[in-house]
Formats: structure tokens, C-alpha cells, sequence
């Protein structure tokens, strides 16, 4: 098919509820590293990775080459058998969860299976039904993850009952308009109020993102987390860490996003890097927390031999390449380079994020801080003219998120910053 036969076809066959960033969609045909071209040869720099997930580069040779020997080998089986590509995976991911403390993995396709799966792991272990769940988050495409995810735009359908959701920590936007850190993280404090009013006081469990990622990759205080699950533990929760976009080095300098912050999660969730493209989804709990589900289950793709295989590969790949310090520092040196075009363009409002996991949030005004989803819009529209791939989140839609692979050179950084700049001049320039 030529292109316009495709978005045709696109539009009489698949769900139009499959949205698409640009006025005209973006029609892929190939990508290597850090670069995509689409139908028409136009070859554009990746800054989003197919939101947040090509964490080792497009069509990674060393990755791919044990896929395809795999695929040869042992294609599928279910996970009614064992077979050595899952385990030896699960036995590399219990020695990288934070102090080895989570151990027992469920493989899943997605991450919002993942979500699911720590859910009910959750009410199992606590004999709690009652989850927590954090404004302007968001946690998969199910019913029950729709529930979980702190956004108006991203839920279809009835709301369900036993999830309440707190505040963020939105520094940016205080929902309490204090300003850190003389706020003393009230927007955590409030966690036992949020228990204590809209819940029975017998609570599963909090589920939270380290960074918000669909919510604008929202940073949290170093404090946060310590407090908020503090106050869970003491109501009879555990504490689910999201890290379907913060983990595998995603942040920089360590393979997971909570690990920042200091605290010790029960289960840890993740997804897209894992694969490098691959459909993956994991849920690794305490020992404890995972022997609670008693009886049985399957998953009939999960821990697929070949998925697995290429995960252990993007892990082993992570490591070989010491990719968690490049992460840190080719991400703190975009950040500085986004912070210094903040000072040129007063659409951004803010510069927020670790390691390789940044955003802008537009504004019309510093002062007001009127989102300019308009403006972002424009954009993301005059960012694909200048050959960069970018993404958008955010509640109000106004917000630029950042996510390139995580083997990307300081040289492509300062390629992507010069393309970056001159999106912001032509959007500007139309206001």
C-alpha cells in the first residue's frame, strides 16, 4: 500500500479511538538507533522512543541477533511450561531490584497487565481491597488500570469503586499553592487524610509513578515518597512503585526511578525499555507479597521465550554499555541545555525530569501559568517539520516530554537542541 491506501485503511479497519499526534499522521517505514524515517524517506531524529520504550536504540544489532536465534530455537510455549529464557530472566531481575528484596516475577505483555496483576497481588496479600492512587497518574488501558489513572481524558467508561485518589506532588502547580520547601510536603502529609476520609481505613495499598510520566514526567520532592508510604504502611498498605517508564536505568545512575528516593517498594511494575520494543510486562514482588496469590493463573504469552530472551539482552546490553551512567550524564547535560532555551522562549513554564526522562510544561504566561496546549500542539506539529520526533502529555495537554534512547551522544543532544530551537522560533513566530 502507498501511503494514502494505508491511512485509509487505517481509518475504516482499526478503532478510531487510535489517536495520532499530527493534524497528518506520521507514517512510519523503518528506524535504526536513533533514527526513524517514514514513507517518504524523511529520516528524523527520536527523542520519544516510541514513548518511552526503544531504551538501547532502534533495532538493536546485538539484541535483535539473540532474538533471532531464539525465534529459531524455541518460539513459544506458555507458561504452563518452563523453559530457560523466562528463568533466566527472573533470575537477573531479582538481582537488580532494589537491596534484592523482590525477587518472584510474573511475566505479562503489557504494563497494564503488569498493574493488574501487582492490584490483585496486593488485595491477596493484605486481605484489603481499598487502593490509593495519585492524581494526574496513569497506569494502562483496562478497566481496572483506567480506574487507577488520575486523569479525565484517559478514562472510558463507568468509574469503579475501591480506588481513591491523593494529591500529587506537583510542584509546579501546588495543589495547595505553597511553594516548596517551606510547603513541608503538605501534598504528602495529606495521604492520611485521603486514607482516614474517602477510605475504610483498611487499605490495599498506594500504587504511584516515581515520575508521572503521561502526567508530564511530574518530579516529585525527595521527601515525598518517604512520608506518603510511611503513612500507608501504617494502614495496612503496601506500596506498588509504577515503573513502566521510570525503570532500567531510564533516570540515570541507578535501574530503578524509586531508588532515588529512598524508599523500599513491595512490588515493583514495569514494561516498555525492558523490551526495547518487545511486548513485555513484569510484576516482581517481595516473596511474601507473591506467595499471597494463592491458586492458579497463566499467562499464555507471558515470559514468551523469545520476549524474554530479548529482555535479558537489552538488560545485559544496559551493563555492557554502562548505559545507567551515560543516562545520567547525557541527560543532565540536555537538561541544562532545555534549561538554557527556558531563558529564550517564555513558552516554557518549567523544566522537570532525571536523567533521560525530562519534559517542558508550555505556558501563555510565567505569572498566570495558563497551559498553552495550543502552542504545544503547534509544536509537536513544527518539530516533525524539523525532523525530531517528541511527545506530549500532561493533564492540560501542554506539556513536551523527552525520552530518547539511552545510548544517545552529547553530539546528538546538541543536533536535537538546534532542531528543538528552531520549532520553538516558528511557533513563536506564528503567535
Amino acid at each position: 500500500m502507498n501511503k494514502q491506501e494505508l491511512l485509509l485503511a487505517q481509518k475504516e479497519f482499526l478503532f478510531p479511538a487510535v489517536f495520532h499526534y499530527f493534524k497528518e499522521p506520521l507514517v512510519v517505514s523503518h528506524a535504526k538507533d536513533q533514527y526513524v524515517w517514514d514513507v517518504d524517506g524523511n529520516q528524523y531524529l527520536d527523542f520519544f522512543g516510541g514513548i518511552v520504550t526503544v531504551s538501547v536504540g532502534h533495532c538493536n544489532d546485538q539484541v535483535n541477533k539473540k532474538v533471532h536465534a531464539q525465534i529459531d530455537k524455541l518460539e513459544h510455549v506458555s507458561t504452563v511450561f518452563a523453559n530457560e529464557p523466562q528463568v533466566a530472566l527472573a533470575q537477573k531481575l531479582a538481582t537488580l531490584t532494589p537491596n534484592g528484596a523482590l525477587r518472584k516475577s510474573f511475566f505479562t505483555n503489557s504494563g497494564t497487565e503488569a498493574n493488574e496483576t501487582a492490584i490483585l497481588a496486593a488485595r491477596c496479600y493484605t486481605g484489603s481491597t481499598e487502593i490509593i492512587a495519585l492524581r494526574h497518574s496513569y497506569h494502562g488501558r483496562s478497566s481496572g488500570t483506567m480506574a487507577l489513572t488520575g486523569q479525565a481524558s484517559w478514562k472510558l467508561g463507568p468509574p469503579q469503586a475501591g480506588v481513591v485518589h491523593a494529591v500529587n506532588a506537583y510542584c509546579y502547580r501546588c495543589p495547595f499553592g505553597l511553594e516548596y520547601p517551606s510547603c513541608e510536603v503538605k501534598c504528602a502529609q495529606d495521604m492520611e487524610q485521603v486514607i482516614r476520609t474517602s477510605t475504610s481505613g483498611r487499605i490495599a495499598g498506594l500504587i504511584a509513578e516515581p515520575i508521572q510520566g503521561v502526567g508530564g514526567f511530574i518530579t516529585p520532592p525527595k521527601e515525598y515518597f518517604k512520608i506518603v508510604t510511611d503513612i500507608v504502611r501504617n494502614y495496612g498498605g503496601i506500596f506498588i512503585a509504577d515503573e513502566v517508564q521510570t525503570a532500567w536505568g531510564r533516570t540515570g545512575g541507578k535501574w530503578f526511578g524509586i531508588e532515588h528516593w529512598g524508599v523500599q517498594p513491595d512490588i515493583i511494575t514495569s514494561a516498555k525499555g525492558l523490551g526495547n520494543g518487545l511486548p513485555i510486562g513484569l510484576t516482581i514482588a517481595r516473596p511474601e507479597v507473591a506467595d499471597a496469590m494463592k491458586g492458579v493463573t497463566i499467562s499464555t504469552f507471558g515470559g514468551n521465550p523469545v520476549v524474554t530472551t530479548a529482555a535479558k539482552a537489552v538488560l545485559d546490553y544496559i551493563e555492557e554499555q554502562n548505559l545507567l551512567k551515560n543516562t545520567e550524564e547525557v541527560g543532565g547535560y540536555l537538561k541544562n541545555r532545555l534549561l538554557e532555551m527556558k531563558d529564550k522562549h517564555r513558552l516554557i513554564g518549567d523544566v522537570r525530569g532525571m536523567g533521560l526522562l525530562l519534559a517542558m510544561e508550555l505556558v501563555e504566561d510565567r505569572v498566570t501559568k495558563v497551559p498553552a496546549a495550543a502552542a504545544t500542539a503547534q509544536m509537536l506539529e513544527a518539530a516533525r517539520e524539523n525532523r525530531i520526533m517528541i511527545g506530549k502529555g500532561g493533564l492540560y495537554g501542554n506539556c513536551i516530554r523527552l525520552s530518547p534512547p539511552m545510548n544517545i551522544s552529547r553530539a546528538d543532544v546538541d543536533e536535537f537542541i538546534t532542531r528543538l530551537d528552531a520549532s520553538f522560533t516558528t511557533v513563536e513566530a506564528a503567535r
